[in-house]
């Protein structure tokens, strides 16, 4: 019935809805717009889509790439109407209703939902885009794991004196990415390279707040510094970063802390192309969209995720782009069927973040936190729920499981 009531008067064929981006955002607008029958193209660079919340796992060597990706082709196989073609976003042609891609193809649609994601943003920070290592993609994930190898393995053999790692930002990726080292350094160095001492490596974290986790209530952040520190991570906090060197982050104050890696967790930005595609943007470049999450004077356009600026701001989480597609998709569906479309509200299902091993902390939008064991146990099956096929899961849970549980010798058994 739907499927029949989708059908276009003049052609006779359901809408064609052009995808650009399969993300978190662009892939819940998807499924709503297959359900209903709609003809749908997936456009992205990447022949598939990325988990990015575990992508410090990555980086650390916990998990392999194919555990926090999906192919796309594999996700649209399970649409008869969804095709996927992997390209990159060359230029929009709004009044034509046309998307050029970067391999030459055109693709005319009826409708359009733009959900690229953003990109690191420096801030103008002096070197920091020439030295510091952003974690935003799978390729992000793999420079940072190939450079830390590197270092440590240089760093065994006697090459480089240290392998000292600092983290620039204090939001849930750069408390998560921090804690993750700090136990690869308290867990796996000590087992994996016996030839480096204790003194040679170090975990340091800048944050330009006077506490992490800016958006949780001040017991989670407090609980989330002392289980940072635990792990002895130097945390640097209402520290701002003047400049990034090849060997050392320089803060406003004049402190120059020494790195060897030096990790970039502060700030997003829209990416490039969209300055180019004639889209209105405000902060950060993102694209200011109306309460319905489209654009005022395109309205058959749609921008979710993480790239749309709504008139109350979300935050750039999961969350929130899921939702936003899952609307946007719903909202196509509701104009080609002749429907009024209807404003987005977001639902606040609340945030966590993970420091560690039995370390984490949740809070809950009616104000209820809790942390520890039980937060821990929450962020991984409920990031874990997430993830795309039954293998990605299975791998990511045994993956968790066994780094936390399996056997591993402690820093003192090893000196003993």
């Amino acid at each position: 019935m739907m499927m029949d009531a989708m059908r276009q008067k003049r052609t006779g064929r359901p809408p064609h809805v052009v995808v650009v981006g399969g993300g978190f955002g662009g892939l819940s607008a998807v499924r709503e717009l297959a359900r209903a029958g709609a003809r749908v193209t997936i456009v992205d660079h990447n022949p598939y889509t990325t988990f990015q919340p575990l992508l410090y796992q990555v980086a650390t060597a916990a998990m392999a790439a194919g555990d926090v990706t999906y192919p796309l082709r594999a996700f649209a196989a399970k649409y008869p109407t969804v095709r996927v073609h992997p390209a990159g976003l060359g230029k929009l042609l709004l009044d034509q209703k046309q998307v050029q891609l970067t391999d030459g193809a055109v693709l005319d649609y009826d409708y359009l939902v733009m959900g690229t994601g953003v990109s690191t943003n420096w801030l103008s920070i002096e070197g920091a885009e020439k030295n510091a290592l952003p974690l935003y993609s799978v390729r992000d994930a793999k420079a940072l794991r190939q450079r830390l190898q590197t270092c440590l393995e240089e760093t065994a053999m006697g090459k480089r004196p240290t392998t000292h790692v600092v983290v620039v930002g204090g939001g849930a990726t750069g408390v998560e990415i921090a804690g993750s080292m700090a136990e690869l350094r308290m867990r796996t160095i000590p087992l994996t390279y016996p030839e480096i001492r204790p003194e040679q490596t170090s975990i340091t974290l800048v944050e330009r707040f006077d506490y992490v986790l800016a958006p949780y209530k001040p017991h989670l952040r407090d609980a989330a510094a002392r289980d940072l520190r635990e792990r002895e991570v130097r945390l640097r906090l209402g520290a701002t970063v003047a400049s990034v060197e090849p060997d050392a982050v320089v803060l406003s104050d004049g402190t120059r802390l020494h790195s060897d890696v030096t990790v970039w967790a502060l700030g997003v930005t829209a990416p490039k192309e969209i300055a180019d595609c004639g889209l209105p943007q405000g902060k950060g470049g993102r694209v200011v969209v109306t309460e319905r999450l489209n654009l005022s004077e395109h309205p058959e356009v749609f921008v979710v995720g993480d790239l749309a600026l709504p008139p109350e701001p979300l935050p750039q989480l999961a969350q929130p782009a899921i939702q936003m597609g899952r609307h946007a998709g719903r909202q196509i569906v509701a104009a080609a069927t002749g429907r009024p479309t209807v404003p987005f509200h977001y639902r606040d299902p609340g945030i966590m973040a993970i420091v560690g091993r039995f370390a984490a902390v949740v809070q809950l939008p009616n104000g209820f936190t809790f942390r520890g064991l039980p937060a821990w146990l929450a962020w991984i099956f409920l990031h874990v729920a997430y993830l795309l096929g039954g293998r990605n899961r299975t791998s990511v849970l045994v993956n968790f499981f066994w780094r936390y549980f399996g056997p591993r010798r402690s820093r003192a058994s090893v000196a003993e």
